[in-house]
């Protein structure tokens, strides 16, 4: 591949990995995505790609779906809760994430939202939401007809849900709550926990069956409560917790001495914690330690 082709390719490579990381949920299963995009890119004929942006993102959303067709097998059979790769976003790798809208679109939830649907419903609402695609562009991008995809894009609002307009924290208010939430835990202080989580918050771990984690989600302010405070005097005594942006969030990376062992990220919902998702699975912390030793 000439240096040209390369230049031109790597500068539609960001938005390709957004891309293919809200489809899949995955940063590995994304960046294996792209690159075998850069490969089919390297291999076409140029006088048959008028749009290259386009022609790459065609490319992209269909090995997705491939994909995504084995990842509903393999994630029927995983062990405990499923959660997605976290993502360092405070780097711009997923685009730029200057609204609330944004940043909804690339959490934890919106992402675990998104596994509800078939692969070809994700596929139009990622480009319709995410992208800004018109249907008759996502039609052409799926080979499907426009009339279809408005058929998929209505089905797949109902059931991932309308966006929600929400009161979102300040910055300054999210770094509070967090540090607050670190402090009361390490203190065993089950009355400030509380004071910090909403009654009906949740807390979902992923450890993929390689880690001890809590298989189902833990429901309910008192026993999130009990959860944290006992967990965090029996397993979390000794590590070193930095704040981070993960997927649009304030979240915390968990440490022991130099080996990243689990990312938090925080659901706030009227200035209070919502939702507690923790991945410890240690697959799904490559890409982000990764991420985190550039910084």
């Amino acid at each position: 591949m000439t240096t040209a082709i390369a230049d031109e390719f790597e500068s539609h490579r960001p938005r390709l990995f957004g891309l293919a990381y809200r489809m899949l949920g995955s940063a590995d299963e994304a960046e294996d995505t792209v690159q075998d995009a850069y490969l089919r890119f390297s291999g076409a004929v140029r006088t048959e790609i008028e749009h290259p942006g386009a022609w790459l993102a065609k490319v992209v959303t269909n090995l997705c779906l491939n994909r995504l067709t084995s990842a509903r097998a393999r994630r029927e059979q995983y062990v405990g809760t499923w959660l997605p790769e976290p993502v360092v976003t405070s780097d711009g790798t997923l685009g730029p994430l200057e609204s609330a809208e944004q940043r909804d679109a690339v959490s934890m939830a919106m992402l675990v939202l998104l596994e509800r649907l078939t692969p070809t419903e994700r596929a139009v609402y990622v480009l319709r939401e995410a992208f800004g695609y018109g249907h008759r562009e996502i039609a052409e991008a799926l080979e499907l007809s426009e009339a279809n995809c408005r058929q998929l894009y209505r089905r797949a609002v109902q059931r991932v849900g309308e966006p929600q307009s929400r009161f979102e924290p300040t910055p300054e208010r999210w770094e509070e709550l967090v540090a607050s939430f670190v402090a009361a835990a390490r203190d065993g202080d089950l009355a400030g926990l509380e004071k910090l989580l909403v009654a009906d918050v949740t807390w979902s771990s992923d450890g993929g069956g390689k880690v001890s984690a809590a298989r189902r989600p833990v429901e309910g302010r008192d026993k999130v409560s009990r959860l944290v405070a006992g967990g965090a005097q029996r397993f979390a005594a000794g590590l070193v917790y930095t704040s981070i942006e993960v997927n649009g969030e304030t979240g915390l990376a968990a440490w022991a001495g130099d080996t990243l062992v689990g990312i938090v990220a925080f659901e706030v919902r009227d200035g209070l914690i919502a939702h507690v998702r923790v991945v410890v699975n240690p697959d799904k912390l490559d890409f982000v330690r990764r991420q985190l030793t550039r910084l």
